[in-house]
């Protein structure tokens, strides 16, 4: 059955011996700016350094403005709002076809470690229950080591649905999990998809005593919260030399990138020249650092300008192993950069869109139109290749530039409404969308709620609700 799966796949890349291993990594809120390679004035990062010194570095790669819809658009390589994420909290529809799944059926095994938060609970990241509707096995991933969002030192992980306390920083846990679950299934000579989904930098920012100390001249706030990207770039090391440890690193990819834009009040700022944060449209909240690194694949360090996005990442995958084309719901809204591996290949053949909380922006090549206003018009058009500060709005300049991207603006539009209707189901199948709720008012978990109200990692959280309730009357 094996071999007749793997005939099925159509291409020689897709044979045992052959097939990379693939390792998603994820940071949450680390912004552009955020690494010493892009020129950070105070903050260090060797260990991206060397996968930029190594791999394929991106200078225009873009994800979404917050955390749930960059995590739906890569397992799926659609806009979010196709698959019901429309904003944080929001949980993917189970009736997408995912990456994990895709790779399991072709032979791989799958894991998931660190922060999921696809499974439409807002709030810190506490465990996920074994009974949760939407775990990440699910959607294909046959071990789990997760929480439902953010979650930083000494973490109360979920595995398999069975929760564990542990010790440490959050970055380092998961990766010495996903390197456990890696040398498992080297000596069982199975390929590997890990999926590293870090809960730093995002807030509450809680770093050690040594991570945060070259940054003793900052505000507390930025203190810790370059601390824990130091702590993170640490763990990037351990997985690279983990990998080569197990003589696993020439035929793996790596692939890292950030899953929105930086925050806006930290100083030394996050995003580097450009305008915007997390949460916008803007280059602050889309544009995010992007490494790629496969030995065997990409042989020859370099870096591209070409402008790639998360929605890429499933359709360059599925094109690297020859999978059936039915392994992703149509339509998609990304493209394989499999070819900008090996050389450049001229100008993206297809736009990249974004839309979040009534809020678009369309980026073909050097132009973007935006449009930053939620209800209502505010259409601007910028040329990033002279402006990627976006000072200069070019809207009544070259109105033929505007009037084309808002016409292909608004036909992807349609596209998407008829998406987030089901109108890509088979027939007969209806979605199955779930409202963001906060796992602290649930019934789900109500039993375990005091005994965690005084845990650091929730204490802040369960106090700010106290206080925003409204006294009785």
């Amino acid at each position: 059955m094996k071999s007749l799966l793997l005939l099925s796949l159509g291409a020689s890349a897709t044979l045992a011996s052959t097939r990379p291993n693939i390792v998603l990594v994820m940071t949450d809120d680390q912004g552009w700016g955020e690494t010493s390679y892009n020129g950070h004035p105070v903050l260090k990062t060797p260990n991206l350094d060397a996968m930029a010194a190594n791999g394929l570095r991106f200078d225009r790669f873009y994800a979404a403005p917050n955390c749930s819809p960059a995590r739906a658009s890569i397992l799926t390589g659609r806009s979010n709002d196709r698959t019901t994420v429309l904003n944080h909290g929001h949980a993917l529809r189970r009736q997408e076809k995912t990456l994990p799944a895709a790779l399991k059926q072709a032979g791989y095994a799958t894991a998931h470690f660190g922060k999921w938060h696809i499974n439409g609970f807002s709030g810190p990241g506490a465990p996920i229950l074994a009974n949760d509707t939407h775990h990440p096995g699910i959607f294909g991933f046959d071990e789990w080591y997760s929480v439902t969002n953010f979650f930083d030192r000494d973490p109360l992980m979920s595995r398999n649905g069975k929760f564990e306390e542990v010790n440490g920083d959050s970055s380092e846990i998961i990766v010495d999990e996903a390197l456990k679950f890696i040398e498992r299934k080297s000596k069982e000579q199975a390929p590997f998809f890990t999926v590293i989904w870090y809960g730093s930098p995002h807030d509450p920012f809680i770093a050690s005593k040594e991570d945060k100390a070259p940054f003793k001249d900052l505000s507390p706030a930025s203190q810790d919260h370059y601390g824990e990207l130091v702590a993170m770039d640490r763990s990037i090391g351990t997985l690279r030399e983990g990998l080569r440890k197990l003589d696993l690193h020439k035929n793996t990819i790596v692939w890292f990138n950030s899953d929105n834009g930086g925050l806006n009040r930290i100083k030394p700022g996050t995003v580097g020249n450009l305008r915007g944060f997390k949460n916008s449209v803007f280059e602050g909240g889309l544009r995010v650092p992007c490494v790629i690194e496969w030995p065997s694949g990409i042989p020859k360090a370099r870096r591209t300008s070409t402008p790639s996005g998360i929605v890429d990442i499933f359709p360059t995958i599925a094109d690297i192993l020859g999978l059936p084309k039915n392994a992703l719901l149509t339509p998609i809204d990304g493209l394989s950069l499999f070819p900008l591996f090996q050389k450049e290949t001229g100008p993206r053949k297809q736009p990249l869109f974004f839309r979040h909380t009534g809020r678009t922006a369309v980026i073909d090549n050097n132009f973007k139109l935006l449009n930053d206003k939620k209800g209502g018009e505010n259409f601007q058009l910028y040329d990033l290749s002279k402006d990627q500060t976006e000072s200069t709005n070019l809207i009544d300049k070259n109105p033929k530039v505007a009037a084309d991207l808002r016409a292909k603006l608004k036909t992807w539009n349609a596209s998407v409404d008829k998406s987030l209707a089901g109108g890509d189901l088979p027939a007969g199948v209806k979605a199955d969308p779930v409202k963001a709720r906060s796992w602290t008012t649930s019934p789900e978990y109500a039993p375990y709620l005091e005994g965690w109200k005084d845990r650091p990692e929730f204490k802040p959280y369960f106090n700010r609700k106290r206080k925003s309730r409204k006294p009785a009357k």
